[in-house]
């Protein structure tokens, strides 16, 4: 079973922090981070966003935090085509089209297109039709052979780049990255 103590833990170790490191930053003692990592001491909820701000935890990872705490999620998720976010939506269609005449894209945490403004298509006319079959992710399209592996003069850079990139964001974010 999981619990706010272990993954708490799991984001420390992530974070390459000591209990007392983290104990430091969040104005509390390394003894209370171990007894919240073992389960011994139940944290308040303020407490898991206080060590979840220490811990650069994402919004949508704190909501997980509070639930397994035992409290309501406080960061609401929105999907980007939602209702209410029209707002946001024009901003960024306005920051795509302020590029233009070169291309500009919109990826999610997980390097799908999500948005992309119109030079991006002419950037994609030589891709394998495969490859553009949503959801569209840059990273398989960038380093397919099919899609724009053979443009990338710089192809290795590009490689070492993405890779080390990704070694990062995974690092950022333990656990599986679609929780």
């Amino acid at each position: 079973m999981e619990t706010v103590g272990g993954l708490l833990r799991e984001w420390r170790h992530s974070r390459r922090l000591s209990q007392l490191d983290l104990a430091l930053a969040a104005g509390i003692s390394p003894r209370y981070v171990s007894l919240i990592e073992t389960g011994r001491s139940r944290p308040s909820a303020d407490m898991v966003l206080r060590l979840a701000d220490q811990l650069d935890v994402p919004l949508r990872h704190r909501n997980r935090l509070l639930v397994t705490a035992g409290f309501a999620p406080r960061y609401r998720e929105r999907p980007l085509d939602g209702p209410d976010m029209a707002a946001v939506r024009e901003a960024v269609a306005g920051v795509l089209r302020a590029h233009e005449p070169y291309p500009a894209l919109v990826v999610d945490r997980h390097w799908n297109l999500v948005l992309a403004n119109t030079p991006v298509e002419y950037l994609l006319a030589h891709v394998d039709p495969e490859l553009l079959a949503p959801p569209v992710n840059l990273v398989r399209l960038g380093l397919d052979p099919r899609g724009l592996a053979p443009l990338i003069v710089n192809r290795a850079e590009v490689r070492s780049f993405l890779r080390t990139r990704l070694a990062r964001q995974v690092a950022r974010s333990p656990g599986r990255q679609d929780r």
